[in-house]
């Protein structure tokens, strides 16, 4: 491990850059020697040639191919740390173990002693290269330091995780902004990223919230759990619905696993929204809706007859 002393103490903060804690992710730990087998098995990415310096998006299913739970997976020093929803994470430890078996694999939840921190914005990457994390050029590329560790998503955006028992560098830098994660949110909403919680859970094939579209799914890696449904929804275009961005006008209340309307289907709901966050003048949220009222263009509302949703789009092609 090399020396804390060389890591820059956070300066005061930066107009042009945004820092929070990011309270809304539970963090699960797989290690032992059989770990990386045991999720390449599990998960519908290709975790068995998975680099140390980048991390994946996968999907975790059932075996009728539902999303239980998606996953930012990190390698660490000795296996892997899973980025979740943080209200799925005691759940998905417990009900992953039941499929460890005698591989020699160990799942900790470690959502109260890691803590995610989000750093984005104009001289995002200057701050992380200050806290001794320089290197992180590509998105997925991940760099550690001691216990540090910062992954970057996108342009001028970095999760960082910091143990909670240490001095807090990071933590003091968020503490210096006074931004909220709900920008974060927005964020990850914005890049067409969507995170399953439980309100949620067991609702979605993984390409009805496009995780084929942000490299969440390898469909040339074995077998895993619901991976014979996944295929065939990818390869006979069986799904009816997909997954949309929007915005909502002031006034319109909306929550993950709230049903949608369309005109095309009259009071039956249609759509769920699957993450929502504040935004100018309303809120943007990602949707899961009917395939049908997308290519007709038909009005999609939070309720019949109420304001209609504005379409934005995603930057990625679905």
């Amino acid at each position: 491990m090399e020396s804390e002393t060389a890591i820059s103490t956070p300066s005061a903060p930066s107009a042009n850059t945004h820092a929070a804690r990011l309270s809304r992710y539970g963090l699960l730990s797989v290690t032992g020697e059989d770990a990386r087998s045991f999720l390449h098995g599990q998960l519908t990415s290709d975790i068995a040639h998975l680099e140390s310096g980048r991390a994946r998006l996968a999907g975790w299913c059932t075996a009728k191919g539902r999303l239980l739970a998606n996953f930012l997976v990190i390698p660490s020093q000795d296996g892997f740390n899973l980025l979740l929803a943080r209200d799925l994470a005691p759940g998905v430890a417990k009900r992953l173990g039941m499929f460890v078996l005698r591989a020699k694999v160990k799942i900790s939840d470690l959502t109260d002693t890691l803590m995610a921190f989000g750093i984005w914005g104009p001289g995002a990457a200057a701050r992380i290269a200050a806290l001794g994390l320089p290197g992180a050029e590509q998105p997925l590329s991940c760099v550690s330091r001691g216990d540090l560790l910062a992954v970057r998503l996108g342009d001028e955006q970095f999760l960082l995780l910091e143990p909670a028992a240490r001095d807090g560098r990071i933590a003091a830098l968020a503490a210096n902004h006074a931004d909220s994660e709900d920008q974060w949110a927005l964020l990850e909403i914005r890049a067409g990223r969507p995170w399953v919680g439980q309100s949620t859970q067991d609702l979605f094939v993984p390409q009805m919230v496009n995780l084929e579209a942000i490299g969440a799914i390898d469909f040339r890696k074995g077998c895993y759990p619901g991976q014979e449904i996944v295929a065939r929804a990818q390869y006979r275009g069986q799904l009816k619905r997909c997954m949309i961005r929007a915005r909502a006008p002031a006034g319109v209340s909306l929550s993950p696993g709230q049903d949608l309307y369309s005109d095309a289907f009259a009071d039956q709901a249609s759509g769920t929204v699957v993450n929502v966050a504040p935004a100018a003048e309303g809120s943007e949220l990602l949707a899961v809706v009917q395939t049908g009222a997308v290519a007709g263009r038909s009005p999609i509302r939070a309720a019949p007859n109420g304001p209609e949703l504005e379409l934005q789009p995603l930057p990625y092609s679905a």
